[in-house]
């Protein structure tokens, strides 16, 4: 897989972009769910967002249409009917492809280092859902909003929200074995996993494990314990003054140079320049 080129920070909306948006700081029942801010997208070329160093969890829902999104590292096309998702500090970004308008739902969380994100490691990065169901709960909001705003309305419709949020972003209650493996798995980071050992823990054939992963998370089993290893390795380098090999070995890299490159790839940055960061 190619690198991805080095990101900057980006904000292009274009002259045919449609956007609504709903701010925390305009609706206090959105900052009570630690939500920055959501909005329904209605992208059209050269439109684009790239965020480095992302405050809170972020979450998309395409509705109609299709673009391009950033996802573990690489960029993947995203179309009708599937959610994708980031957590914190992890870079996030997406364009408009030069065809139809891209209409898709998102919010972003504001989650100091100190709140447990609402997506996590252990989230799908992308995620089959009811685009039609989640459009009809936004476009609710947004109707009260731009009519009586009634304190106890908007409360209802950002509960919603927020309820579907956090049901996509948590699927273990589909899954029990893998609700347990992941546990397991964060508990002993540093292990050598591997797919097989994976399976047997999860106690399913290797082939089934990876079709459940993909299924449920969105992508392949070494994906998703990459990323929880990276997420561990965040935690540890704000939270501690370790030295890098140290943190590589406690999350499971033997290698510092695979660690930095794994980080890099995941991140955005080496591990030195994210600690300088936070």
């Amino acid at each position: 897989m190619p690198p991805v080129p080095p990101l900057s920070e980006t904000t292009i909306d274009g002259p045919k972009t449609a956007r609504w948006v709903l701010e925390a700081g305009d609706c206090k029942a959105l900052a009570a769910q630690r939500i920055a801010r959501l909005g329904i997208d209605e992208a059209v070329a050269p439109y684009e967002r790239v965020r480095l160093h992302p405050g809170g969890s972020f979450m998309m829902i395409c509705v109609e249409g299709s673009g391009r999104v950033l996802l573990d590292g690489r960029w993947l096309t995203i179309g009708a009917g599937w959610a994708c998702m980031a957590p914190p500090r992890v870079p996030n970004a997406f364009h408009a492809l030069p065809r139809k308008p891209w209409r898709f739902l998102w919010l972003r969380y504001d989650e100091p280092i100190f709140v447990a994100p609402l997506v996590s490691a252990a989230s799908p990065v992308r995620v089959k859902v009811d685009a039609a169901q989640l459009r009809r709960v936004w476009e609710g909001l947004r109707g009260e909003w731009e009519s009586t705003r009634d304190s106890k309305a908007l409360h209802h419709w950002i509960e919603l929200v927020q309820y579907h949020a956090r049901r996509l972003a948590e699927p273990w209650r589909r899954d029990e074995r893998l609700r347990t493996l992941w546990a397991r798995v964060h508990a002993s980071i540093a292990e050598d996993w591997s797919v097989a050992s994976l399976a047997h823990e999860a106690h399913v054939s290797e082939e089934h494990f990876r079709r459940l992963c993909w299924k449920e998370l969105g992508r392949s089993p070494i994906a998703h314990l990459t990323s929880l290893r990276i997420q561990a390795a965040q935690a540890m380098l704000a939270s501690n003054q370790d030295k890098q090999e140290v943190i590589a070995q406690m999350v499971g890299y033997r290698s510092p140079i695979a660690f930095s490159r794994a980080f890099k790839r995941w991140v955005g940055c080496l591990p030195s320049e994210y600690r300088a960061r936070v």
